[in-house]
């Protein structure tokens, strides 16, 4: 146990134990108020903004307190890696990143907003946007939980690896190749394909690889070097291989009833540490039956 303190003067806990133990990083003291390693008085207490009064004891058990109870999530939302900085999620079809102006309370933000202030027992717990997936795209999405991990994420983003995985209807001509692309992104709802470079174009580039075919349709690996809005739906569109269930980019077919574009990895250097992490997502079984099982 490391020794305890008494409260010399009334003061919130977490700028108690900020002054009481200087020598620990911050995000570590947190780390004790939300597994429970804080008691004062005895009793367990994980509220950073718990009210000290003169003569409180307050000493730190970190281990020996059990975590928080683990909260009920949304349907198809399931967390693949938390920790202070970062909170990684597996995102299920039909479910917005964010709000829009018709949808502002059922999204994955929301729903992590939620799941965090429940587990840390106080209304100001948020986290923070690092990228989006589209509502009809399911897999891997990266939220910070704190403004400085976003800003850290957000700047480095370009130099992730982001792994796609799409069944598509038809095939490419070659199995495996580089979509180089110029796209027009300025309308709200659709991107467009342009002739080369111009006003308001900008290149998208992705690479592929066909993981399987049959049924008249294929499963292309995609990895993205590059990050535009619907960059692989309309690539794929342009070459004659909309994703199935795509009907705004040209899909004749939806026996899933969704988008079969799927986030499978996304791998990335942790802002704190710079350790290399990657979190995957396994393709959903509704997307794996469109195409023959592997023998």
């Amino acid at each position: 146990m490391i020794p305890a303190r008494i409260v010399t003067a009334p003061q919130p806990l977490l700028a108690f134990l900020f002054e009481g133990w200087p020598v620990v990083k911050r995000t570590r003291v947190r780390q004790w108020l939300k597994f429970g390693a804080v008691r004062v008085n005895d009793a367990v207490i994980m509220r950073h903004d718990h009210h000290l009064k003169a003569g409180d004891k307050v000493c730190i058990q970190p281990g020996k307190a059990p975590p928080p109870p683990a909260k009920e999530l949304p349907e198809g939302v399931s967390i693949l890696h938390e920790d202070d900085q970062l909170l990684v999620i597996h995102k299920p079809a039909g479910l917005l990143t964010i709000a829009t102006e018709s949808e502002k309370e059922r999204t994955a933000y929301s729903c992590m907003m939620t799941y965090l202030r429940d587990a840390a027992h106080s209304g100001r717990a948020r986290v923070w946007i690092v990228h989006r997936l589209d509502r009809e795209t399911s897999g891997v999405l990266l939220f910070a939980k704190t403004a400085e991990a976003k800003e850290a994420l957000q700047k480095a983003w370009g130099g992730f690896e982001k792994t796609y995985l799409a069944v598509v209807e038809g095939a490419p001509a070659a199995s495996s190749g580089t979509l180089r692309h110029h796209v027009d992104e300025s309308q709200p709802h659709r991107v467009f394909i342009r002739q080369g470079a111009g006003p308001g174009a900008r290149e998208a580039i992705t690479h592929y690889r066909v993981l399987r075919q049959g049924l008249g349709r294929s499963l292309l690996e995609l990895r993205l070097e590059t990050g535009r809005r619907h960059q692989i739906r309309i690539q794929l569109a342009e070459i004659g291989c909309p994703v199935v269930g795509d009907a705004r980019y040209g899909a004749k077919s939806n026996p899933a009833r969704r988008l079969a574009l799927h986030a499978a990895s996304l791998r990335i250097r942790h802002p704190e540490d710079e350790r290399i992490l990657c979190f995957e997502s396994p393709l959903p079984l509704e997307l794996a039956r469109l195409l023959p099982s592997q023998v």
